[in-house]
């Protein structure tokens, strides 16, 4: 499977996905010189060049009927995630929740019988997702006694 990064998918991104989605080709817009290119006009020229997805952080996309009608014309699977808290904790949560997803999304796509459109359910940074022991106050069983 093809799969294109937009251009507002951070371009780190683009090498954990080439190790998580071994087997498939991950691009990202910057790379192939395509950055700045209108939507309309990427999502056809990603189809007419063999992409099979676009991964896009893009929320407003699917509210601009032009750009919907685009999407839909070219057959393409859109994966879309967002990034719903600022700063840098904000961008760690979304790339971590779609690095995390991609693998069984590319994998339910490989099965499809036709477009898709998925959106990726970001992991909530408000909620701690850890545990600290303190060894010298509460040690676990397996620490030294």
């Amino acid at each position: 499977m093809r799969i294109l990064l937009d251009e507002d998918v951070p371009r780190p991104v683009v090498a954990l996905l080439r190790h998580v989605l071994r087997g498939h080709d991950v691009d990202h817009v910057q790379e192939i010189k395509w950055a700045g290119k209108k939507d309309l006009v990427l999502y056809q020229d990603a189809k007419r060049a063999g992409y099979d997805v676009v991964v896009t952080n893009d929320a407003a996309q699917m509210s601009d009927p032009d750009e919907c009608r685009a999407v839909k014309k070219t057959g393409m699977h859109r994966v879309s995630y967002r990034q719903r808290h600022p700063g840098l904790r904000g961008l760690a949560t979304a790339v971590a929740s779609l690095v995390a997803a991609m693998p069984d999304v590319v994998a339910e796509l490989a099965n499809a019988d036709g477009q898709r459109l998925i959106a990726i359910t970001g992991i909530d940074p408000t909620r701690q997702r850890y545990t600290i022991v303190d060894p010298r106050r509460n040690p676990p069983p397996y620490w030294p006694r």
